[in-house]
């Protein structure tokens, strides 16, 4: 239910849902500053119009979220997140799989490995920050 008593809709709960898994990733790399945060609050509402349009779609916005974050985040700071499995060579990102699917992870394509699922990244980075 909102705070007005009306229950909320499947929609608007994937997308609170996404944004808290979002948020989660972003805290955990400790890259939550306001800006950035925007810019998960700037996918939510693109997202919100692309559900409404594909309604099947709602079971994917997770992962579409953290990507579109991904994205933006590297047209502005550089990669994120940092992959945590591979210590020697080039730094390189995570990404999410399946691009457009329901339970979305964070990937490391170079190990094959499943890193975490979206909003997990925390226990399984120890940490994550943007490059500076």
């Amino acid at each position: 239910m909102d705070p007005s008593g009306h229950p909320i809709s499947p929609l608007e709960q994937a997308l609170h849902a996404a944004r808290a898994l979002v948020l989660a990733d972003l805290v955990a790399g400790e890259v939550a500053e306001a800006d950035v945060v925007s810019l998960v609050e700037d996918s939510v509402v693109q997202r919100r119009w692309w559900v409404e349009q594909w309604p099947d779609g709602v079971a994917f916005v997770a992962g579409l979220v953290a990507q579109d974050v991904q994205d933006a985040l590297l047209e502005r700071y550089g990669r994120w997140p940092l992959c945590p499995v591979c210590g020697a060579g080039d730094p390189h990102a995570l990404d999410v799989e399946p691009e457009l699917g329901p339970d979305p992870h964070w990937v490391c394509h170079k190990a094959g490995v499943k890193v975490a699922a979206v909003g997990l990244l925390g226990p399984a980075t120890g940490g994550g920050a943007l490059p500076s």
